[in-house]
């Protein structure tokens, strides 16, 4: 069974076109001199004593700002994806959450979006 470091290596190799789009905006300081990670992983316990794992698209530490890029799986995916977002914003993190469509066809608006929440 892969690691968890292995998983997040395979999909920054197979990043969607919309993700590309937004890492090529976001890598290397682009964006208001933030750092941004892709493919970043969380680890959090259950109550249960259960080791969970949750891989984020990208991840700004400083202003602890997630971003998602949303296909068309999470279509499939909302009760999971809502559990998530209620485990993330309890470990104090903020989620921005965009759909791929939105992030190739209106890039501008989408960065302008990120930008106004990297605020410290």
């Amino acid at each position: 069974m892969p690691t968890i470091i292995e998983v997040c290596r395979e999909l920054r190799q197979r990043e969607t076109p919309a993700e590309k789009v937004l890492w090529y905006n976001l890598r290397n300081r682009k964006l208001f001199k933030h750092k941004f990670l892709r493919q970043y992983p969380i680890y959090v316990e259950s109550a249960f004593g259960k080791k969970l794992y949750y891989i984020l698209d990208f991840y700004c530490h400083k202003v602890r700002l997630v971003i998602e890029a949303d296909g068309p799986i999470h279509q499939f995916k909302r009760e999971y994806d809502k559990n998530r977002e209620e485990v993330l914003i309890a470990l104090g993190l903020r989620i921005l959450r965009f759909d791929n469509l939105q992030i190739l066809n209106e890039t501008q608006k989408v960065l302008n979006t990120i930008k106004e929440n990297l605020v410290v």
